[in-house]
């Protein structure tokens, strides 16, 4: 047989232990190639103050800049100080289109007591508008796609009247409408014109 029979069993290595940050979703030692490098620090100093002392204290900096030239490291402060500043800003401006995004739920009477619903503005929103017609589609076991409107927009369009359903979703961020600002939503009612206008 073998020569370990005599031997103890070895103990299996334990999984390494990984803390994640929550501002940028690296691991904390490579949040300084992210472009929240400012946000992260303060996390980590909040949530692991001695992890952060490892890896941002003023002796582990001079170990990690001390190989370089006084001119590289301003470079790399300048650029690390862009980065930040171009991700606010972009952060800032998603923030602001959401806001300013708005998702209208129409209700469109095709014929006599036949209803479709169409829904426009969820991908404001960051929702895969074919996966949500899908969803809608089995929620209300009816058909469900996604067209281009009259403005050229895409939208989805389930057919028959849900709109109270589809606001109460958003509502209750159901499933993929979590991310929906219900304050955003507004409900429309189109009829059809009636042909021949006499009494």
């Amino acid at each position: 047989m073998s020569s370990n029979e005599g031997s103890a069993p070895v103990e299996p290595t334990p999984p390494v232990q990984v803390l994640y940050c929550q501002v940028c979703s690296f691991p904390v030692e490579y949040c300084e190639f992210g472009s929240s490098l400012t946000r992260c620090k303060e996390w980590l100093q909040k949530t692991d103050p001695q992890l952060y002392d490892k890896f941002y204290s003023e002796e582990a900096l001079q170990a990690k800049i001390g190989t370089l030239s006084l001119e590289a490291q301003e470079k790399l402060e300048k650029d690390t100080a862009k980065k930040e500043a171009k991700a606010e800003a972009k952060a800032e401006t998603l923030l602001k289109k959401k806001m300013i995004g708005q998702v209208t739920i129409k209700r469109i009477e095709r014929n006599k007591r036949k209803h479709v619903t169409a829904i426009h503005g969820l991908e404001n929103f960051d929702v895969d508008l074919k996966k949500a017609a899908k969803f809608f589609a089995q929620k209300f076991a009816t058909g469900a796609s996604v067209t281009k409107n009259q403005q050229g927009q895409d939208e989805i369009v389930v057919q028959g009247d849900v709109s109270g359903e589809i606001v109460e979703m958003i509502e209750d961020g159901v499933g993929l409408l979590k991310g929906v600002p219900k304050d955003n939503v507004v409900e429309v009612e189109e009829k059809t014109k009636k042909k021949g206008g006499g009494d």
